[in-house]
């Protein structure tokens, strides 16, 4: 579906924010691991977490994740510990173009019995699953943090053992988050340097999903848009395991007060101060931020360079290609330095139409743009239904703060 979006001229309303899927998968996979001891309280409800669900669930055949990164690797790494079971995890067309054999690679090295289906290199797999052993091994930091995290999610299960990282590391928090999950449900895991060390072992206990701070993004957005907004956002807490809580620093230094209480977080613009110097920022341990944050910073026109970038060519949309795309549409042309740098100094080009934005098949495009009707009034966002894969109410929820949506 396809809608056109008109904001009002502030925003009301007290927003009950998605549980975060990454930490609701990261809690099922393990509680898979402990053959159902443990119970994931309050989940993710979205599709990515419907996929890891159904596939856990289901536990053997013909398994298609989608477009869910996240459950790709994940159940590649679950399934391959599993004994006498063997699946084939596939993908939609784009999952087929994003690799993943630095993760197959480390399994295999750990006893997993995989074959490519396709492409070498890429999905679809077969897993056979078979008797994994612990061990010492070695894997690239600068591709993906999942790939990581998979591998440090089935240690415990196989004895233990270390990951040792090389080169650049890109997204740490996530490996952070990944490692707080673990050690909340009875494994041991310690990060040195980057040395990844994990025991054996994990201990049954439930375990309470937090809310998604990644989904505050497009808030945070529109409350320095429209800076005469109150907005309260449920189920955020100040000291969370996610790194997209970063937020709150990024917004202060727009002016944006975030004030906590029992309940969540309330956004206090009475400071606001939008456009002034450029921003600077390595977006390296927070990419999931970087698509919301480049088109804010637009729309303040405040200049902006942003390192740390190069694992966006490879999400659900190639998102720096997508990014550059939707900014042009809106007057504002990108500057792409390189593989792993965007800037933007003020170039623009006239805007005749009213915009109309191509998500790609990508929830955080729907997302990072829809505040962009503040600006342009009657924005239309094609494709809006993809946003289900991490925050299914989010139009709803726009609807409820004030925007118009037909």
């Amino acid at each position: 579906m396809n809608l056109r979006l008109s904001a009002p001229d502030s925003l009301h309303g007290t927003i009950v924010l998605p549980k975060s899927k990454s930490i609701s998968n990261r809690a099922l996979v393990i509680a898979a691991l402990c053959d159902g001891g443990p119970l994931v309280l309050q989940p993710a409800c979205c599709d990515d977490t419907a996929v890891m669900v159904d596939a856990l669930a289901r536990g053997s055949g013909n398994i298609n994740v989608g477009a869910a990164g996240t459950a790709m690797r994940f159940l590649t790494a679950y399934f391959a510990t599993r004994e006498g079971v063997t699946v084939v995890i596939d993908g939609n067309e784009r999952m087929r173009q994003r690799p993943i054999g630095p993760l197959v690679d480390a399994l295999r090295e750990l006893g997993a019995n995989i074959k490519y289906m396709g492409q070498e290199g890429f999905p679809p797999l077969r897993v056979s699953g078979t008797a994994m052993h612990g061990g010492d091994i070695t894997m690239p930091g600068g591709v993906s943090s999942q790939f990581i995290s998979a591998v440090m999610m089935i240690l415990p299960k196989l004895g233990g053992g270390s990951i040792r990282l090389t080169g650049d590391i890109v997204s740490w928090p996530y490996i952070h988050m990944t490692a707080s999950v673990m050690n909340d449900m009875g494994a041991s895991v310690d990060i040195a340097g980057d040395l990844i060390t994990v025991a054996g072992g994990y201990v049954a206990d439930n375990y309470l999903v937090e809310a998604d701070w990644s989904a505050a993004a497009p808030w945070y957005a529109l409350a320095a848009l429209l800076p005469q907004s109150q907005l309260t956002l449920l189920g955020l807490a100040p000291h969370s395991i996610q790194g997209d809580a970063r937020l709150v620093d990024l917004g202060r230094q727009l002016g944006i007060e975030t004030r906590f209480d029992s309940h969540g977080a309330t956004l206090d613009t009475s400071h606001f101060i939008g456009c002034c110097c450029s921003a600077f920022a390595d977006m390296s341990a927070t990419p999931d931020l970087v698509l919301s944050w480049a088109v804010l910073l637009c729309l303040l026109e405040r200049s902006f360079r942003m390192t740390g970038v190069r694992t966006l060519r490879l999400k659900e949309s190639d998102r720096i290609a997508a990014l550059a795309e939707g900014l042009r549409r809106l007057g504002y042309v990108l500057t792409i330095e390189g593989d792993d740098a965007i800037s933007w100094y003020g170039e623009k080009v006239p805007v005749t139409t009213a915009p109309v934005i191509d998500t790609h098949d990508d929830h955080r495009m729907a997302m990072a743009f829809a505040p962009a009707a503040v600006r342009f009034p009657g924005l239309v966002i094609n494709n809006a239904e993809v946003v289900t894969k991490s925050y299914p109410s989010f139009w709803n929820h726009l609807e409820q703060a004030g925007f118009h949506i037909s």
